[in-house]
């Protein structure tokens, strides 16, 4: 970064990735990743048993495998991709007028850390800060959890910048708008399937019942975005992805769907996961490959992933047009 001061500041926050494919790294990262109280909510005592006793020696050479399966020339697609994207929001910034705005990247957990980013920010003498997590709808284990991360390096500072934090975005107009034109787009280009899919991250029951407002915020992303490319209620469904441990998560689980659509003669399915704002692990892997795999083994015929908004355009606007209303 450089020295001279800084009066404003964006920072991107990813939910983060390893530094490299390999189960050393991987058991670093998920280390980190799982101790987080927002993250497993049960007693620590206990958790840590698992965690360290069965988790940390079973998983890290797993999760290497799968990333190994999707890493680039550049590293980590997350890590990359957020940056094009910081990249893509800094040109949208300064072609408005708004040269003056520094944008950073950070991740909740790996690095770039947060604490990190924002020493650095501190040695600029920002005096103020726009912090938006890349996590369109809110849950606890992600946007609070990532100010629980700011407000702790804050804690320890005796001067603060302004801070102005976006809790999320799920219905914002231009965000649905951009995730519709992609669909549209792919559609286009592919034809449209049987079926569309809008998947998202799973999460426990209990935090929904504890009030987290998720569940309903992705389904009414869902809603508005089929509204929007004028979708019939049999042409679209809403399910949920990555399900961890022997728990009761918000249904449906993607993968029974997946495995049930042939029996109802749905052979032909596109899957979309507007929840996550660049491609990662997930998407590229458990997405887009292992549940085709699934599909296609339960007697699908074609099973096909929209990518994520990545650094497009019109995510690059959607981001800038956010910032734009908090300056």
């Amino acid at each position: 970064m450089a020295s001279s001061p800084v009066k404003t500041c964006v920072m991107l926050l990813n939910l983060g990735t390893p530094d490299a494919p390999t189960p050393a790294a991987l058991r670093r990262y998920l280390s980190e990743f799982l101790s987080d109280t927002r993250v497993v909510e049960i007693p620590r005592v206990l958790w840590w048993l698992i965690l360290h006793g069965i988790v940390l020696r079973l998983r890290p050479r797993k999760s290497a495998k799968a990333y190994k399966s999707i890493w680039t020339d550049r590293g980590s697609p997350l890590l990359a991709l957020t940056q094009d994207l910081a990249d893509a929001v800094r040109r949208v910034l300064d072609s408005d007028g708004h040269d003056d705005i520094r944008v950073e990247i950070a991740m909740r957990y790996g690095n770039p850390s947060i604490i990190s980013r924002l020493e650095a920010l501190r040695r600029l003498q920002v005096d103020k800060l726009i912090v938006m997590p890349l996590y369109p709808q809110y849950a606890a284990a992600t946007t609070a959890s990532a100010f629980d991360a700011i407000a702790a390096v804050f804690k320890t500072w005796r001067r603060i910048p302004a801070l102005n934090f976006i809790a999320g975005y799920h219905d914002d107009p231009a965000y649905i708008a951009a995730v519709s034109e992609s669909i549209r787009s792919f559609h286009a280009a592919h034809g449209a399937a049987d079926l569309l899919l809008f998947s998202f991250h799973g999460l426990p029951q209990r935090c929904r019942d504890l009030g987290d407002p998720y569940v309903e915020q992705c389904l009414d992303t869902a809603e508005r975005i089929a509204a929007q490319l004028g979708l019939p209620h049999v042409a679209w469904r809403v399910v949920f992805q990555s399900r961890f441990g022997k728990a009761e998560w918000v249904k449906p689980y993607c993968v029974d769907v997946l495995k049930s659509l042939p029996c109802e003669e749905i052979l032909n399915v596109d899957v979309v996961c507007p929840g996550f704002a660049v491609d990662c692990l997930e998407t590229l892997e458990e997405i887009a490959i292992t549940n085709r795999d699934i599909f296609l083994a339960a007697g699908g015929v074609s099973y096909r992933y929209i990518p994520a908004l990545n650094a497009g355009e019109g995510h690059a606007r959607l981001v800038a047009g956010l910032i734009k209303e908090r300056l």
